[in-house]
């Protein structure tokens, strides 16, 4: 089963499931929103329940995460199936959006495909933006596995954000550190988010530089692309015709 294709709208179920063209103008406005919100709630995946501590604790904000997760996740699968020209038929070829609305902690298999989306050229905002979610979701996984642990200094949330900023920017005050494997794994890849965040912006930034020499060099303006457009090849035209109708000898 391609977990994948539940979400992204191909041409041919668009021709049969969406004439009017309904169904994939609300995919192309609801799926990165529900990406990111699939992405905020990393941490209910990655923690196991019986790590959430007492009922009046972090179990409690879990279990309405996770309800509501379900009732967003269910609305999205309702009208996806109204704006649907064979409703059933919709539902049926969809089940994984069934099986998410059941059990919303799997939307984030499918919020990957973002992930992986961001690293084309020019999504440099939208790559800070998952980022800063994945530090964050860090930070509530080693809060969680921290806060009670015997040797541990992160027993606050507050300790464990300040902790995931210094890390992911490179830092390293050192006073707060993870003592459980788990945070440690957690720190691991906070780790590996801010060296990865940091080469992306060098990157982005060092191309922008690069771009703005090559057209500094052609004699164009940043914002132009260099290629003449339509209006302007028919003047040049224009004038290549008048030119030669003026300098050609009339036929005597």
């Amino acid at each position: 089963m391609n977990l994948s294709a539940d979400i992204d709208a191909t041409a041919s179920e668009a021709d049969l499931d969406d004439p009017s063209g309904r169904l994939a103008a609300y995919l192309g406005r609801t799926q990165t929103p529900l990406d990111l919100l699939a992405l905020m709630t990393l941490w209910i995946v990655v923690v196991p329940p019986w790590d959430f501590g007492s009922a009046h604790d972090a179990s409690t904000i879990a279990w309405i995460v996770r309800i509501g997760l379900s009732v967003v996740y269910g609305l999205d699968m309702a009208i996806r199936s109204v704006l649907a020209k064979r409703h059933w038929r919709y539902i049926r070829r969809h089940p994984v959006g069934l099986l998410v609305v059941v059990i919303p902690t799997l939307r984030v298999i499918l919020s990957l495909r973002l992930v992986r989306s961001l690293f084309r050229r020019g999504h440099l905002p939208r790559f800070l933006l998952a980022a800063a979610l994945l530090v964050l979701n860090g930070a509530v996984i080693v809060y969680l596995f921290e806060r009670h642990a015997a040797g541990g200094n992160i027993h606050t949330l507050g300790e464990s954000v300040w902790w995931s900023l210094v890390t992911v920017t490179t830092v390293g005050y050192g006073d707060y550190t993870p003592v459980t494997p788990q945070g440690r794994i957690a720190a691991i890849f906070i780790m590996a988010i801010g060296i990865l965040t940091l080469a992306v912006v060098t990157a982005q930034v060092s191309s922008s530089f690069v771009d703005q020499a090559a057209r500094r060099r052609a004699g164009t303006a940043p914002g132009d692309s260099g290629t003449p457009d339509l209006v302007e090849l028919s003047r040049r035209l224009d004038r290549i015709e008048q030119l030669l109708t003026t300098r050609l000898p009339e036929p005597h």
